[in-house]
């Protein structure tokens, strides 16, 4: 899966278009047989697990999963801090862990543990570091193989239960609970297979989720849709849904914290690096800014002093009196200089509907093993 996650890095832009039916036939139809390998594979791989020439190893501690289906946009990061707020308040001392995508080291990582955060976003990735911030007191580590990042965080951090973002596919760690987030506006994408689709995994996969949290539904109707295409796979998951809400906006470099409804009628150039960036810009509107033009950066894009530079020109170009971005981007940016215009950083929060249900399955998993109760 980081293959998948570096694949569409270096050529995201291209394979935006394609998902869009963009690109000619050509391409379509090169992206078409690289799918079929690719969902060869993944049988492949599904059949040495089962056989056990894979191994699934297990930690003596609950362990909640927090993924998706598709690639990127869907919401899993701010749900996996869901998760871990509600670990901590059932008392399961949750630490949390990542692969870390886009960082420059290898190997565990501790990004973070009870005494504060320890590595910026080039050791340990942005996603990982904005958790660690978001989360003071919960440890925050990052490893290609969850199940060794899993005992750091079990041995050096003194965790008690562990909360995997990004962990659906994930198979060598066992796990206790399934969540997946899929996003509301566009669940599955265009239906197909990576490389000539979002999808991670085919839909069929879903039968192996606990929970699924539609994100941002535009109505009752996103629900009911994924629900009904559950219904005919046979899975027996619960179907949630989330949405995510402006928290605050800080004003940098001196981070003075002011209401979301700080950027109404402020002319802001906006720049995000994000896989579905329309739900940054949606949020900016429903705050009231005047958007005088967005800046699109590939996913997990490091910063670089051009790119500031860029950014100066294109807001005085648009006549923009700041520039405004999200935390995620914010923890990138930084390790490289500020522009010379004002900067807002906007903080979103994710609410869950029918939060008892969440709550519940976790106070589940998080019972001795020999009190646990199958779910649902």
């Amino acid at each position: 899966m980081a293959i998948v996650a570096e694949a569409v890095r270096v050529r995201e832009p291209w394979l935006r278009r394609a998902w869009r039916d963009e690109v000619g036939w050509t391409g379509a139809a090169s992206l078409q047989a690289l799918a079929r390998l690719y969902g060869g594979g993944l049988a492949v791989r599904s059949r040495l697990y089962a056989a056990g020439i894979f191994r699934t190893r297990r930690l003596p501690c609950p362990v909640i999963s927090v993924g998706n289906l598709t690639l990127g946009g869907s919401g899993k990061t701010p749900l996996a801090e869901v998760v871990a707020r509600i670990v901590a308040e059932l008392g399961g001392k949750p630490a949390l862990l990542s692969r870390g995508y886009g960082r420059q080291t290898r190997g565990v990582q501790i990004v973070s543990d009870t005494d504060g955060v320890k590595l910026g976003a080039r050791q340990g990735g942005d996603e990982p570091v904005l958790l660690a911030e978001r989360l003071p007191g919960v440890p925050v580590v990052v490893g290609e193989s969850r199940y060794e990042a899993g005992r750091v965080a079990l041995e050096r951090c003194g965790a008690g239960a562990l909360v995997l973002d990004d962990g659906f596919q994930h198979r060598t760690l066992a796990k206790d609970l399934e969540i997946v987030a899929v996003a509301g506006r566009s669940p599955w994408g265009n239906g197909r297979l990576f490389p000539r689709g979002v999808l991670r995994e085919p839909v069929e996969a879903l039968r192996r989720a606990d929970l699924i949290v539609v994100t941002n539904p535009s109505g009752p109707a996103a629900r009911s849709a994924v629900a009904a295409t559950l219904g005919r796979l046979g899975a027996r998951a619960a179907v949630l849904t989330a949405s995510s809400e402006p928290e605050s906006a800080r004003a940098m470099p001196d981070g003075r914290v002011e209401p979301p409804a700080a950027l109404r009628g402020r002319r802001l150039l906006a720049f995000a690096g994000l896989a579905a960036p329309e739900g940054f810009t949606a949020t900016l509107s429903a705050v009231g800014a005047g958007v005088a033009g967005f800046v699109e950066f590939p996913d997990h894009h490091a910063f670089t002093l051009d790119d500031i530079e860029s950014l100066m020109r294109r807001a005085e170009s648009a006549g923009a009196e700041a520039l405004v971005t999200t935390e995620k981007d914010w923890v990138r940016i930084r390790e490289t200089g500020m522009p010379g215009l004002p900067l807002w950083v906007l903080s979103i929060r994710m609410s869950v509907d029918r939060r008892d249900i969440l709550v519940e399955a976790l106070a589940r998993v998080l019972q001795p093993s020999g009190a646990r109760k199958p779910w649902p």
